[in-house]
């Protein structure tokens, strides 16, 4: 008897029947248990290629009285410091304009009345030359003045009680352009004659916007 031939022949059968029986018991296996892994990831947006902003030259300024045209009225006068519109924007928005605003709050000193935002007027420049891409904002006189613009409601001696135009940009891609823009501002506050004495202080607030059309 060929006893090698008979053990190389059994191996081989078990090792199929073997082979089988694994089939067969994968293609019936149960499940016995699972677990999920949640795979997270935070893509953040890609920084903007420069920006739309503003600098003010100072962070303070003078008042100082000067001649009045008016016998009942004092005036005190005064320059907004340069106010510096930068665009580096690699791509603008189409469609959108940005312009400055400027809001003052009231003259208050220690023990006095306070002297309302609305005696403070100023009549806006624009330093930077160009093709009308910019244009400054309309004289505000104040409420001690007559109108020198509008009637009514649009009446201009308002003074800088609300957000008042300093200069606007009719579309930003236009202005974008030249790239900076400067623009300041004539301020003058009148007061009655007997206004009581005082080291005033108030906060004027520039703001620069940008909106769509």
């Amino acid at each position: 008897m060929n006893t090698k031939g008979l053990l190389a022949r059994t191996a081989a059968g078990a090792l199929g029947g073997m082979l089988l029986i694994g089939a067969a018991g994968a293609a019936i296996a149960d499940e016995i248990d699972g677990s999920d892994v949640t795979v997270d990831v935070q893509i953040d947006a890609l920084p903007p290629v420069g920006a739309l902003t503003m600098s003010v030259a100072e962070n303070t300024t003078s008042l100082t009285e000067g001649a009045s045209t008016d016998p009942e009225l004092r005036q005190f006068n005064g320059v907004l410091p340069t106010v510096t519109v930068t665009d580096d924007r690699e791509d603008v928005p189409s469609g959108v304009y940005w312009y400055v605003t400027g809001q003052s709050s009231a003259f208050s000193a220690s023990g006095v009345p306070d002297i309302g935002a609305d005696k403070l007027g100023w009549v806006p420049r624009l330093l930077t030359e160009g093709n009308g891409e910019v244009a400054p904002g309309d004289e505000v006189v104040t409420s001690l003045d007559e109108p020198t613009q509008g009637s009514g409601d649009s009446a201009n001696n308002v003074g800088l009680v609300g957000e008042e135009l300093l200069a606007l940009a009719l579309d930003s891609s236009e202005a974008h352009a030249v790239g900076e823009w400067q623009a300041d501002a004539d301020l003058f506050l009148k007061t009655p004659k007997a206004v009581a004495p005082g080291a005033y202080s108030a906060t004027l607030t520039l703001t620069l916007w940008e909106d769509a059309y």
